[in-house]
């Protein structure tokens, strides 16, 4: 029996369309949908536990994974079948997960397992744009509780034009490329880099983004009526206590409002709050603990978090005593490492990163192999966060999803300023040593410096901070360079990055309904503000890029060769390069451009030496001499009938000079002209077309000597060799033993 399926389609207004589909496939999931533009096509399912969790936080689970199949392609690698999520996929992931999870209810701790897989490629569509609807369009058509349809859609602007969803090819236009995050209501994401772009040119970006989205949360409530939407289940929701909270907010409130306005440092206001909650604990039998305690942290962070807020919105000061748009205390130096090929450290605060730079070849480009994507990267960011920069102990368990995002937005802030032309691959790590507050942004000003230091020749630094934001009814206060405890208390995280002339990139978690664009923009100017005071001071410890690489970095060269020569440079076997590279302590690499149908040579090596003899040793391989043209030559061997020379500009590439061209005179012997190791000037003729071999002439660059008479021309009719006897064999025969008779004649 065919079952019957339920399709809502959205109009992209450009003759494009997406279409959410139920009813056909994963029937047994507690809501499923396909969604397809083109011909992507996400599945995207979510199941959640009937049974409570014990755990003091919402367990979900988000996973989103490409098919190898889905674009007709094997997996990579020995083991063919998809394993680990890679970096891409994670971030997806990422993306998806920060719309949804705030709006499942704050007491529902079922354990929720969204799962989107991309089944079928389109190259005209990239697929992560689509992972949003897809995984609120099932939650709606289960009993799951959710608070509103939310979708996200990738907004470029290309030739000055915002297109929604672009393909991967139309990206390579764009100076913008945002991703947005919204409900029908309110924006509550926004990840993106753009080319430089002005605060309100992102604010319109978002606009755009969000209109769009409307569309979208509109034909997931009409999808789910027409399906018949299910009640929404019900389940043991947290308990309350008016009484408890009371007591505890009136013994908390003051107390936590007079400890954040010392401005205490990171460990002491710590310390001061965890007193204060003991305090307030000690005033609870134990009795009364045992069956209250989590209501009573609950109640305590409560009016811990409404203390804080409200200093900050009466008085205008923080919790460590700054104003709202004071930037902690910066210092910088660069070159720290002494083997690294560029390094740099940068504190804001209680921040610090230390990041270093790698310069390599083609050969250490990361290498993307993905369903919807193949290719590589030359230049990369990688971010550590060890359990020590926030003074906890926990096991190292791989890189964190986290890790992945945040040195995700270092890259896409730098990325940008690496000048096309720049013959490195480039990878920066950034090892964050303390946090409190930002260490993405932290990464962003490390990196920039790390990269000057190292010689990369960056096209402008770049720098970036942590804003947020506590708003109240009318009353708002926009925080620069937030800690992180005003992360957690705020209700908005956004980091923005950029050079003095405009934005790099950014990443915004809005918590609230409702944010007005005005205090959006607001929020973007004062970030620029803050942005270029951090920018100041990394011009003033690295103003400009260094002229050249360390002593100890390599240096790169890079030739493009033909590709008729690739495989003399090679070798049989590898053989030549492979000497090469063991005499000149150096590392080649060959790639072929099809473009050009010609060979890439990059040869990268710390003495420059060994460099100059791998050039010497390319140009003598592809040394094609000019007709017409005079060349210096060596007599490199001496033989009966002339002398084998060698360029000199062209070392290893020989040619023979004919006792007849060494000079006008009759030459009985080659050595009374020349011998081995003479430098002498000869003239190129190119191919003989008697000999079929290469012709050079020392006596056509000599004054012909007067009175000289050259050879009487052969006459090619002797011995009956004529044209018109070419018939007979014997004729033939005889015509060429004449030939050689008369030659002897003469000589």
């Amino acid at each position: 029996m065919i079952p019957k399926t339920f399709k809502e389609v959205i109009d992209l207004g450009d003759g494009r369309e997406i279409s959410i589909e139920t009813g056909k496939l994963a029937k047994q999931a507690h809501g499923s949908v396909v969604v397809q533009m083109g011909n992507a096509m996400l599945l995207c399912t979510v199941v959640s536990s009937y049974t409570p969790t014990t755990m003091d936080f919402f367990p979900l689970t988000l996973d989103y994974r490409e098919k190898f199949a889905a674009a007709g392609l094997f997996p990579g690698g020995y083991f063919k079948r998809e394993a680990r999520p890679s970096s891409e996929e994670i971030l997806v992931m990422r993306l998806v997960d920060r719309v949804l999870r705030p709006l499942f209810p704050k007491d529902y701790k079922f354990e929720t397992q969204v799962m989107i897989q991309l089944m079928s490629h389109d190259e005209e569509v990239m697929p992560d744009a689509l992972a949003g609807l897809a995984a609120s369009a099932a939650i709606q058509l289960s009993d799951i509780p959710f608070e509103t349809p939310i979708s996200e859609a990738r907004v470029a602007r290309i030739n000055g034009e915002f297109v929604i969803n672009p393909s991967r090819e139309q990206l390579k236009d764009a100076d913008m490329d945002v991703m947005v995050g919204a409900s029908a209501d309110s924006v509550m994401m926004v990840e993106g880099q753009m080319d430089e772009c002005s605060e309100e040119e992102m604010a319109e970006a978002i606009k755009f983004a969000h209109e769009a989205i409307k569309k979208q949360c509109e034909a997931q409530v009409k999808l789910a009526e027409a399906f018949g939407k299910k009640e929404t289940r019900e389940y043991e929701t947290a308990r309350e206590d008016e009484d408890i909270e009371k007591k505890v907010h009136e013994a908390t409130y003051q107390k936590a409002y007079d400890i954040a306005k010392q401005g205490l440092d990171k460990k002491e206001r710590s310390e001061a709050f965890s007193e204060l909650k003991e305090e307030v604990k000690a005033l609870f039998t134990e009795e009364e603990l045992e069956e209250n305690l989590a209501l009573v942290s609950t109640y305590f962070n409560k009016a811990h978090k409404a203390a804080v807020r409200d200093l900050t919105l009466k008085e205008g000061i923080r919790l460590d005593g700054r104003k709202t748009n004071e930037i902690r205390p910066i210092w910088c130096e660069v070159d720290y490492l002494p083997s690294t090929h560029g390094s740099a450290i940068f504190t804001r605060g209680e921040t610090q990163a230390l990041a270093t730079v790698t310069l390599g070849t083609s050969r250490e480009a990361n290498q993307v192999d993905l369903p919807t994507q193949q290719g590589e990267e030359t230049f990369y960011l990688h971010y550590n966060f060890p359990p020590f920069s926030t003074g906890e102990a926990y096991p190292i368990r791989g890189t964190s999803r986290r890790e992945i995002g945040h040195g995700n937005l270092a890259q896409r802030a730098l990325k940008g300023m690496i000048p096309a032309d720049c013959p490195y691959t480039v990878r920066v790590v950034s090892e964050v040593l303390e946090s409190n507050g930002s260490s993405s942004m932290a990464t962003v000003c490390a990196g920039t410096m790390a990269l000057m230091d190292s010689g990369v020749q960056l096209k402008k630094p770049v720098s970036g901070i942590a804003m947020g934001l506590i708003s109240q009814g009318e009353d708002f206060a926009v925080l620069s360079d937030i800690l992180g405890d005003e992360d957690a208390l705020g209700d908005m995280d956004f980091k923005v990055t950029g050079t003095a002339d405009g934005i790099t990139a950014c990443q915004m978690d809005i918590k609230i309904k409702g944010l007005s664009y005005e205090i959006l923009v607001k929020a973007l100017k004062q970030a620029r503000e803050g942005r270029l005071h951090i920018l100041e001071k990394l011009t003033d410890t690295i103003a400009q890029p260094s002229g050249n690489v360390k002593a100890h970095s390599p240096k790169i060269i890079t030739r493009r060769i033909p590709n008729e020569f690739i495989g003399a440079l090679i070798g049989p076997g590898g053989k030549v390069i492979q000497e090469l590279q063991k005499e000149t302590k150096t590392e080649i690499v060959i790639n072929e451009d099809p473009v050009t149908e010609e060979g890439i040579v990059e040869i990268l090596g710390t003495q420059q030496e060994g460099i100059d003899k791998v050039l010497a040793k390319i140009e003598s391989i592809t040394f094609k001499p000019e007709k017409g043209s005079v060349y210096e030559v060596k007599v490199i061997k001496v033989l009966d009938f002339g002398a084998v020379v060698e360029y000199v500009e062209a070392p290893g590439n020989e040619v023979l000079l004919h006792i007849s061209e060494l000079a006008w005179e009759r030459t009985d012997n080659v050595t009374d002209i020349v011998n081995i190791g003479d430098v002498i000037d000869v003239k190129y003729f190119g191919i003989d077309p008697k000999t079929r071999k290469e012709k050079v002439s020392r006596k056509a660059l000599l004054e012909k000597p007067e009175g000289y008479q050259s050879r009487p021309p052969r006459d090619n009719n002797k011995g009956g060799g004529n044209r018109d006897n070419r018939g007979s064999r014997d004729n033939r025969g005889g015509g060429r033993n004449d030939r050689g008779r008369d030659r002897r004649k003469e000589d």
